[in-house]
């Protein structure tokens, strides 16, 4: 029988330049797999604790090496000789282990990583693609990507306030065409960025990160690129915005617009989302209100939800509990998918399913400080969430996804591609 041999971490280097755990799992038939876990720089405050060392003489206090630590004795200690295949067993294990409700004890980074690993490690013992694995022979959709082409807030030193001003190619064929048109949009939003003076600097996430006058333009200039690109606005190309505005709201609910010397209420920041939806094609508002605005979600579900997708992170933070409590009040209609928001590979998967069941969409998604680890790209595809997060078109620890995304997609018989169809429930 197969079963695990050691279990190993060491400290890496994300996307930031920021120290992250790296988990090596070894079988006893020789295979050994790694995974390293991402970092978020707009984090929800319910969150899986990130364990940090706190050691201001390494790292700025940023290091990993409790994590590390955790995996290397305990966490070791108590899955060596287990067969790597039953996920659920494993993950359980270790939430024990750990016996708090946040992983606060072992640290969700030390979990996250020995549960990707663990996974990685069993698909290649089966010889199956970590897709295949995951998902079995329903594994067969490609994720819609939301391609962050323009940064603010808290991923960008600009006066944008939106965090994310996305693309989804959503009038294509194949995952193949919808990335190559987003890659010419791309290019032409930076040249028509260049021309009319904005630096063409990149943010944590691949996007352009210009001044502009406020947080209307960029949508403007976006649809200006989607046009000179050849390609039909709302038709083939829509925009998705991630506003994260816990960033920038009070402990009254007030949300400060700086970038327009603005302060509003709940009620006027959904009229203002109503504004843009009927100027723009814009398809998807992510974190459209704080994270504890629940009041002021339920009035924006009631007013965009039939419309437009909803999506909640800072408000579910991936987590069933919270999920569940936001379909039984009716808040928000999408929920977006970060593994480390919740620890395990296991827990995400019941957070997906529970969306799926309730006719939530799910949006797999990157974290701001990234790796070249990949595994989000088969789990979007194992799990048929049909949208994924994770970048733009530029740096290579989001590109490591999206070429993932075209093998898996030639790997497959009769891959799908679901487009506009994500919107027909």
């Amino acid at each position: 029988m197969v079963c695990i041999e050691n279990i190993f971490a060491d400290e890496v280097l994300d996307s930031r330049g920021n120290p992250t755990i790296r988990v090596n799992v070894s079988l006893s038939n020789n295979i050994t797999c790694n995974a390293i876990v991402p970092s978020g720089a707009s984090t929800g405050k319910r969150e899986a604790l990130e364990l940090r060392d706190n050691d201001k003489t390494r790292f700025n206090g940023k290091g990993v090496l409790m994590a590390c630590k955790n995996v290397n004795t305990k966490i070791c200690e108590n899955l060596i000789g287990l067969p790597p295949f039953n996920q659920g067993e494993i993950d359980r294990i270790m939430a024990e282990l750990d016996d708090t409700n946040n992983y606060s004890s072992l640290g969700a980074n030390a979990i996250l990583g020995t549960s990707m690993a663990v996974c990685k490690a069993a698909a290649y013992a089966m010889e199956i693609p970590l897709y295949r694995y995951i998902g079995g022979i329903n594994a067969n959709i490609l994720p819609v990507p939301m391609l962050n082409i323009i940064n603010g807030g808290s991923h960008a030193d600009n006066n944008v306030d939106f965090q994310e001003y996305m693309i989804m190619p959503l009038g294509f064929d194949s995952f193949k065409e919808a990335l190559r048109a987003s890659s010419e949009v791309y290019f032409h939003l930076k040249n028509i960025l260049k021309s009319e003076g904005h630096i063409t600097s990149i943010g944590d996430e691949g996007g352009f990160a210009p001044n502009l006058k406020n947080n209307e333009e960029p949508i403007e200039v976006i649809l200006k690129a989607i046009k000179q690109a050849g390609y039909k606005e709302g038709e083939q190309i829509a925009i998705a915005l991630d506003v994260a505005s816990s960033e920038f709201v009070n402990d009254d609910f007030k949300y400060t617009l700086s970038a327009e010397n603005r302060i509003l209420s709940s009620d006027e920041l959904i009229e203002y989302y109503e504004n843009l939806c009927s100027k723009y094609p814009i398809v998807s508002i992510e974190d459209g209100l704080s994270e504890d605005d629940w009041e002021g979600w339920k009035k924006l579900t009631s007013k965009l939800g039939s419309k437009i997708q909803l999506v909640g992170d800072d408000l579910f933070v991936t987590n069933t509990k919270i999920l569940q409590d936001g379909i039984n009040k009716n808040i928000a209609n999408a929920i977006l998918i970060k593994p480390n928001q919740i620890g395990s590979i296991s827990q995400t998967m019941q957070s997906v399913r529970l969306a799926q069941r309730n006719k939530y969409s799910c949006i797999m998604s990157h974290r701001s400080g990234e790796s070249e680890d990949s595994f989000i790209a088969d789990f979007a595809v194992g799990l048929n969430t049909g949208e994924i997060k994770t970048g733009s078109t530029a740096r290579s620890e989001r590109i490591a996804k999206y070429n993932r995304l075209l093998e898996i997609e030639n790997e497959l018989d009769y891959p799908e591609y679901l487009g506009w169809n994500l919107f027909k429930k």
